[in-house]
């Protein structure tokens, strides 16, 4: 694969270091499986990623543009998950226009015009507004327009700031790197959640989230950030402080805000199961909120003295 991200020696480390932590640490957890519900459900998450790591490698390490168009599929993937749990994925015209609006970002994201990338939810806003004067209509038109903006916020806007981010100085491997402490997070909050800690941090909306538990799966995630620094461009301490800090806690908020539209839509899980972690939408929820501020912090740190 010359002329792509997998003739760089550091990526093809990356893939080696990663992929061997899934596989000895699936080895382990597959010969306590059966011992209780807890080493089942890590299983089950860990069988996942041993199809979803390789396959992510395989995607990222395309040449450009292709990862770029990688993203912009799994947000439009996203997209159709949160309009399935609205109940409007029959609304036809609000649909196709998040998806219009999440594949103009990434041409705004690959042209690297962050001015008309910042100006698309109006432009969505503008465009949802129109589809009530075109069908006639007004009933719940506010609630469809509303829903419509606050999707492509999340799942376009939101979730393609990682498209942005591809303009950085090794920007593949920065992608790749927040991919990897934002899932590792979630599982070990979620595993550690379970043995640590009793006092629950919001208990009506996860229950499964604990402060003890997110305090350990924090430093952890801290930990790996420093140990895979090297995928920064730069690899002072500021740096992997940061994007550990804003992996774990944005993560953290994008996981919860997403548990308030499933919980309030009653709807759990929608579209293909995929092993040990729901739908499409579980496996990107953490990412809406960690790409934006990782963009524009990564922008300041350097202007910034710590």
């Amino acid at each position: 694969m010359t002329g792509t991200s997998w003739s760089s020696p550091v990526y093809q480390q990356t893939v080696f270091i990663v992929l061997s932590i899934i596989f000895c640490s699936g080895l382990i957890v597959y010969f306590f499986r059966k011992q209780n519900y807890y080493f089942n459900v890590s299983w089950a998450s860990i069988k996942s990623w041993l199809v979803v790591a390789p396959l992510l490698f395989i995607l990222m390490g395309l040449p450009n543009p292709l990862p770029l168009v990688v993203l912009v599929t799994l947000g439009i993937m996203g997209a159709k998950v949160y309009f399935q749990i609205m109940g409007m994925f029959h609304r036809s015209y609000f649909v196709l226009i998040c998806y219009a609006g999440i594949i103009a970002l990434g041409a705004c994201a690959y042209f690297d015009r962050l001015d008309v990338y910042n100006v698309m939810p109006m432009i969505v806003l503008g465009a949802s507004c129109l589809v009530p004067l075109i069908l006639n209509s007004y009933k719940r038109m506010i609630q469809y327009m509303s829903l419509t903006l606050l999707g492509f916020i999340f799942l376009g806007w939101c979730f393609m700031h990682l498209g942005l981010i591809l303009h950085f100085e090794n920007g593949i491997y920065q992608v790749i790197y927040l991919i990897i402490l934002t899932e590792f997070c979630d599982n070990t909050n979620i595993a550690l959640g379970r043995y640590i800690g009793k006092k629950k941090l919001f208990p009506r909306l996860n229950p499964h989230r604990t402060i003890a538990g997110l305090f350990v799966s924090l430093l952890l995630t801290l930990f790996l950030a420093g140990a895979m620094r090297f995928l920064l461009p730069d690899g002072s301490q500021k740096y992997w402080l940061t994007a550990g800090l804003i992996a774990s806690l944005g993560g953290f908020l994008g996981d919860l805000i997403m548990s308030v539209i499933r919980r309030d839509a009653g709807v759990r899980i929608v579209g293909p199961f995929i092993i040990g972690r729901g739908d499409y939408l579980h496996r990107m929820d953490r990412l809406i909120f960690v790409a934006p501020i990782y963009y524009y912090l990564m922008l300041a740190l350097p202007d910034m003295s710590l």
